[in-house]
């Protein structure tokens, strides 16, 4: 039948992506269905840094060990930007290194391999880091980066050329239902499809499909400002760089004996009201990327997290990162905003309508790192194809 499939995925985003790669090599026939011309939210208004040694352990640490074996297998087939050039914690005092050096121990116990680097061995991977800040750092050599702005449009390509996924864009969906026969898509301009199984990965837009279930959940709104420099060739700021703020942030050091302790230093309050907390990348062409805030509202007061960029919060992360690198040229190029949605209870929000149709959606602000490892589960827990 046209327009008859074994899968419909509605968002083009990560978590729908991957939700097909998997699909699709199960030998599934599979439509996505994004509502813009090219996937503009979450996934592409970040920064790349795909940070396994950021996640608590558990499923979700095995799911972002997934991911990272599955951007590399990928990208040995398709140039989807994937760079092998490791993230580096640095830690600013004694205690945030002994919380790294806590976590160096724990993650050789579990195989996944990091380096302890003196404060001298962090100058010469990133000359540019100020001596008055850095002790010390943690390398994870094996972690990878992507430029976001290329990434999920190359897998797509990747999915449509290698493994047949009719992909659909520039197609608002306005109805998901199902019935005795099934499941059916009805788009924008009245096309219908059908499929055994539809996922729903819509990010944050949370009004248009089953917005009383989304109402009535848990889910909030983040949304973060970044900011990238003019283009700096002259400084080399290889992978991720994350800073003593990191540190206190990702779930992954809640478990080390010294996080409480870690806690109890001071820092400064406008930063901790902002949700701040320091990280690096540079882009393809130089540029440094800096950020991020985090404001939170819940769906019902999603407006008051507007389109505007605050200066006073650029200048607070401006500040701060000044303190850590020294940069030839702060002038700033471009500022932009993301938003993603994330689950109060739990890791993601997950909630069926019907046995056959999956709202998946809330991953958080780990959805590069984990996204990909989690639709390997899923496609197997759903028992697709």
């Amino acid at each position: 039948m046209e327009n008859a499939f074994d899968l419909i995925v509605v968002g083009a985003g990560a978590l729908g992506a991957f939700h097909a790669y998997f699909a699709l090599q199960r030998g599934l026939n599979v439509l996505v269905l994004e509502k813009d011309a090219r996937p503009v939210e979450a996934t592409v208004r970040n920064f790349g840094q795909i940070i396994t040694s950021g996640m608590a352990e558990g499923e979700w640490f095995d799911y972002a060990r997934v991911s990272l074996e599955t951007y590399q297998k990928i990208q040995a087939e398709c140039d989807i930007s994937i760079r092998r050039n490791g993230s580096l914690y640095l830690a600013s005092t004694e205690l945030e290194l002994q919380v790294l050096a806590e976590k160096h121990a724990r993650y050789a116990a579990l195989g996944y391999p990091s380096r302890l680097l003196t404060a001298a061995e962090c100058q010469q991977r990133l000359p540019a880091v100020r001596a008055s800040y850095c002790v010390g750092g943690l390398l994870f050599e094996q972690e990878v980066t992507a430029e976001p702005d290329l990434l999920i449009h190359r897998l797509l390509a990747y999915l449509t050329e290698r493994w047949h996924l009719d992909y659909r864009p520039a197609t608002p969906v306005l109805a998901v239902t199902a019935n005795s026969a099934g499941c059916e898509v009805v788009d924008a301009r009245g096309q219908r499809y059908r499929a055994a199984q539809v996922l729903v990965c819509t990010g944050r837009d949370c009004q248009f499909l089953f917005p009383e279930i989304f109402a009535q959940s848990d889910l909030q709104l983040c949304k973060l400002q970044m900011l990238a420099t003019y283009p700096l060739p002259q400084v080399q700021l290889p992978g991720s760089v994350l800073t003593g703020l990191s540190i206190r942030r990702y779930p992954a050091f809640r478990d080390c004996p010294s996080f409480a302790q870690l806690l109890t230093e001071p820092v400064p309050a406008a930063l901790q009201q902002w949700g701040i907390h320091l990280l690096f990348k540079q882009a393809l062409d130089g540029s440094i990327i800096i950020g991020d805030t985090h404001e939170y509202a819940s769906l019902a007061d999603a407006a008051t997290l507007d389109f505007n960029n605050s200066d006073e919060l650029n200048q607070l992360m401006l500040g701060e990162a000044r303190r850590i690198l020294d940069l030839p040229d702060w002038r700033i190029q471009r500022t932009w905003n993301g938003y993603y949605t994330q689950s109060k209870s739990g890791e993601i929000f997950q909630h069926s309508p019907d046995p056959r149709i999956h709202l998946i959606t809330g991953i958080g602000g780990k959805g590069m790192t984990s996204a990909c490892g989690f639709a390997a589960h899923n496609v197997a827990r759903l028992a697709l194809g």
